[in-house]
């Protein structure tokens, strides 16, 4: 019977009375005067102070298990064991006086187990009884010591003793809690410790980059990651989340920088191609998160772990992975746990087939386990199916080539890195202006090769690029991931040329870039009785997989279709095949195809010495210009030729190459882009030949612009005004600030304008150094021109042409040194008189301007108004004040005015004028005592004998005259020579 069912069968008053007569009333305080004090002198029926005796105890247990059996209900235990189990009750109650402990105590006990003292104390009180007398027993044991601790509770000395206790008691455990700590630190504290030391060891680690393959004795394979970083860009498919009754949306592609991958999704399978640069990406987001301090990177590579049998655990990824730091135990469960994680999965690509489901099921277990963390996992595109992690809620991007700024930038790093900056201008250059190797230089593994190349060369590429392609290969089919640590491919590197130079030459035959999948098993299954190596491998998909996989050089740009990577290893690997197999007459046959131009000359450095010479003089043959070059270029893969050959050819391309004049160079330019790593200089050339290399290389910036500028650039620092002015000339065919940047920026600007077109062109200018004369053609606001002056003082000459958006000309007087302004077809112009303030010498209006305020410009000296001038004479309109010594005046200008009031300017020594020539005009001309230079219409050819002769003048330009009659010119300008326009 448990003690509340007992409860309604005793009445608590009956019970209350009776413990509190078992102890002395306590009087008031704390108890702290002495030890507290134990239950054997607080219980009533025992000491001097006994104030209840045995028998009374007897009685009362007597009264309660009598009064139990009569109330209603069963009775709890038969009535003939009644005075049995009050004898038992009343031993038990005696017991308290044997108790060594005080009231605090055992409150803190509870009654329970204070029920548990008394029966342990008494074993013999229920010996005899029946089984429902004991529970009854038991149960009313519990009951009494309920009030019992009731009784406790209630006493005046119980509260301040229990707070006393409590703080001896907290006191104590303190003590005993610091000591634990002082001798076993805190997980949080240990993880602390160590995170402390592995972070900065992740940073150092993983701040170094390896080219693998590369054994070239002054070409270091390992640089500081920061230096040489460079940010690639990753492309996916982006989502929108359709709502309710749209349509569902197309797929679209978005690009973003690799390294913010993770930063918009948690979970990323990124793919790129061999040496695309995913490890470099790994280590990058490593020494970043290290640095940081907000994620614990964790840098696992697949092909380590796999070697290793079972793939570690949480707990094993730093052991994995030889890192020497021994973590605390259970640290990196607590890391992942809470979230903080960022767990790097590199190569998926690099592991068997077999262990790739093995390696899926334990990311998948990992991500399950520990969600909230980041996850990356790098591969080759054709490793795994597209969907392979996409229920898990991967994001797939994809690793995009390099563009040609990331290679100029990833070229001037390297360079940085390895102490080599005098190397690197002259590699940029080989890199713009020769388009196989550009095409070649797609990703940062083959720019670091033609890096490392180029300074093992002390500056200079391969005698034959044949080199250079050969290393790649090597490199690529072999010995990259032999030293990696993986373990050796199924196909030796002979093996796989032989497959792969067949599918480039079948390719090259068919004048494209891609073929199917079943076509290529087929070229592959017919190759493989011949390839004894790859015959063991399996079928011919299965070998065809293992080229894709891990040569590096195939890769399948959509379903069902195979490519190579570089257009320049498909020509390179068809014209291997080609040589070998004796096709040469099927490669000269196509040499009118551009597209075949990389095959011949790449069939040029295969071929035996003999074989060049045929194909030289094939190309010779033709007596065409793009040929002859071609042939020319050839000869840098000519390592061994007939020397009557070789100067035959030089011959040849010596009468086209430099172009010696600009019609010269108009035709040199239409043989195409093979001209651009031909052209030479700037030493040794003469001005008119400089200039024609100029010509031509501008006019190839459309579709070479690259290479076009590499040349360009070259000539920056000539000193010839025409070379200066074809150069400034040809900005609009290259990016403004590129060009600005490479070539402008060097020029010797002596009577030099700088024009700028566009507002990328304003951008451009506003970062470079001020140039003296500058002109803005198009639509450009005067606070726009303004804005993109650097310093708008030294500006002295300024040409504004075709716009409509120029009106009220104030804010030129910004440029407080400009000397001389012309507005060409502004037809907004107006107060021309608030550029009195301005040292003006020369002003051109050309167009529809309003001339008011013209008079005011008193400082003029040059005029030119080629728009109808207003008033009957030419002092209404032009400044009388001005001391003018040239004047330009159109076909229309003096249409209402004549050359009437010109004898006004009597300091004029130039005067123009397209119109027609009247007696009066020529009387006003000969007025001017200092006239020296005249431009006239031939119309002066008719004025009569009574025209006055003009001795002062010494030169005259004459407009739309044909047949010279001399004597009549002679008689108007005794002194003049002719010159026609």
């Amino acid at each position: 019977m448990e003690p509340a069912v007992l409860g309604g069968k005793l009445a608590s008053g009956l019970v209350a009375p009776l413990v509190k007569k078992l102890f002395v009333t306590g009087g008031p305080g704390a108890g702290l005067v002495d030890k507290p004090v134990r239950l054997a002198r607080l219980v009533s029926f025992r000491g001097e102070q006994r104030t209840l005796g045995e028998k009374e105890v007897r009685r009362l247990a007597g009264r309660l298990v009598g009064d139990s059996l009569d109330s209603p209900g069963e009775p709890p235990f038969p009535r003939d064991e009644e005075t049995a189990v009050a004898d038992a009750l009343a031993a038990r109650l005696l017991a308290l006086g044997d108790l060594d402990m005080d009231d605090v105590q055992a409150v803190r006990l509870g009654h329970q187990e204070l029920a548990k003292q008394l029966q342990y104390r008494t074993p013999s009180a229920t010996g005899g009884l029946s089984a429902d007398a004991c529970y009854f027993l038991d149960s009313v044991t519990e009951w009494a010591c309920l009030h019992v601790l009731e009784f406790f509770t209630r006493r005046s000395t119980f509260v301040a003793r229990t707070l006393v206790e409590q703080s001896r008691w907290q006191a104590e455990l303190i003590a005993r809690v610091d000591e634990l700590i002082a001798r076993t630190p805190r997980p949080d504290a240990r993880d602390t410790a160590f995170e402390r030391r592995y972070l900065p060891h992740a940073a150092e680690q993983y701040n170094r980059i390896t080219i693998y393959g590369i054994d070239l004795r002054d070409s270091p394979d390992r640089w500081p990651l920061e230096v040489a970083y460079l940010s690639l860009e990753a492309t996916g498919t982006g989502e929108r989340t359709v709502l309710p009754g749209e349509p569902p949306e197309p797929e679209r592609t978005v690009s973003l920088r690799a390294e913010d991958a993770l930063r918009a999704d948690d979970r990323v399978l990124l793919r790129g191609d061999a040496g695309s640069g995913k490890t470099t990406l790994v280590q990058w987001l490593a020494v970043t998160a290290a640095r940081g301090g907000d994620r614990v990177p964790y840098v696992l590579p697949l092909r380590t772990l796999v070697r290793a049998g079972a793939l570690p655990s949480p707990a094993a990824f730093l052991t994995a992975v030889g890192c020497p730091l021994t973590p605390p135990e259970g640290w990196a469960e607590r890391v992942l746990g809470a979230g903080r994680g960022l767990v790097l999965v590199d190569g998926l690509d690099e592991i068997p087939a077999a262990d790739r489901h093995r390696t899926r099921d334990w990311l998948l277990a990992l991500i399950r386990a520990f969600p909230g963390n980041r996850w990356l996992l790098t591969s080759r595109p054709t490793a795994v199916r597209p969907d392979w992690l996409a229920a898990e809620g991967f994001r797939e991007l994809t690793l995009t080539p390099m563009r040609q700024s990331d290679v100029t930038t990833f070229v001037r790093r390297w360079h940085t890195a390895a102490d080599a900056p005098e190397y690197e201008a002259r590699l940029l250059d080989a890199l713009r202006t020769k388009r196989d190797l550009a095409r070649l230089a797609t990703n940062p593994l083959m720019c670091g090769l033609i890096c490392a190349l180029h300074r093992e060369r002390r500056g200079y590429l391969p005698t034959g690029r044949k080199e250079l392609y050969d290393a790649a290969l090597t490199m690529l089919l072999a010995r990259r991931d032999r030293e990696r640590g993986m373990e050796a491919v199924e196909l030796g590197e002979e093996a796989q040329l032989e497959l792969l130079q067949r599918l480039a030459y079948a390719l090259v035959l068919s004048g494209r870039t891609e073929m199917e999948v079943e076509t290529a098993e087929g070229i592959v299954e017919r190759a493989l009785p011949s390839v004894a190596s790859a015959a063991g491998q399996g079928d011919a998909a299965a070998v065809l997989r293992a080229l894709v996989l891990r040569s590096g050089l195939l890769r399948r740009p959509g379903e069902g279709v195979l490519d190579f990577v570089h257009r320049t290893f498909q020509d390179y690997l068809g014209a291997r095949y080609a040589v070998e197999e004796g096709h040469l007459d099927v490669i000269a046959g196509r040499a009118d195809d551009p597209l075949w131009e990389d095959v011949i000359r790449m069939a040029v450095a295969h071929a035996r010495p003999g074989e060049r010479a045929v194909l030289l003089r094939r190309l010779l043959a033709a007596d065409s210009s793009r040929l002859t070059l071609l042939a020319l270029a050839c000869l840098e893969h000519a390592t061994a030729l007939d020397p009557a050959v070789r100067a035959e050819v030089e011959a040849r391309a010596g009468t086209l190459i430099p172009p010696r004049s600009t019609a010269a160079a108009r035709a040199l330019a239409e043989a195409g882009p093979l001209v651009l790593e031909l052209l030479p200089g700037p030493d040794g050339l003469t001005d008119a030949e400089a200039h024609g290399v100029t010509v031509t290389a501008s006019l190839l910036a459309e579709r070479e612009p690259s290479g076009a500028l590499a040349v360009l650039r070259r000539f920056r620092g000539h000193p010839a005004l025409d070379v200066r002015r074809q150069l400034v000339g040809t900005w609009d065919r290259f990016d403004a600030r590129e060009y600005a940047k490479e070539v402008l920026e060097h020029l010797d600007p002596t009577r030099l304008f700088l024009s700028c077109t566009t507002a990328a062109q304003r951008a451009a200018h506003a970062d470079m150094r001020p140039w003296r004369k500058i002109a803005f053609h198009g639509t450009h606001t005067l606070d726009d021109i303004l804005a993109c002056l650097p310093e708008p003082g030294a500006v002295e000459e300024l040409v504004v042409q075709d716009n409509p958006e120029v009106a009220d000309l104030e804010p030129l007087l910004a440029l407080g040194s400009l000397r001389h302004l012309a507005l060409f077809d502004c037809g907004s112009a107006r107060c021309l008189g608030r550029l009195s303030a301005l040292p003006l010498e020369g002003l051109e209006v050309v167009g529809r301007a309003d001339l008011t305020g013209l008079k005011e410009l008193a400082s003029l000296q040059e005029l030119s108004v080629l728009q109808r001038l207003p008033g009957t004479r030419l002092t209404d309109t032009l400044p009388v004040s001005a001391r003018l010594q040239q004047l330009h005046l159109g076909r229309t200008t003096t249409v209402d005015t004549g050359l009437r009031g010109l004898s006004h300017w009597s300091t004029l020594r130039e005067v123009s004028m397209t119109g027609p020539v009247t007696p009066d005009d020529w009387t006003e001309l000969s007025r001017l005592p200092r006239l020296e230079c005249l431009t006239l219409d031939a119309s002066v050819l008719d004025l009569g004998p009574d025209a006055q002769p003009l001795p002062g003048v010494h030169t005259l330009f004459l407009r739309g005259y044909r047949e010279p009659d001399t004597t009549r010119i002679t008689g108007l300008l005794p002194r003049a020579r002719i010159l026609r326009v």
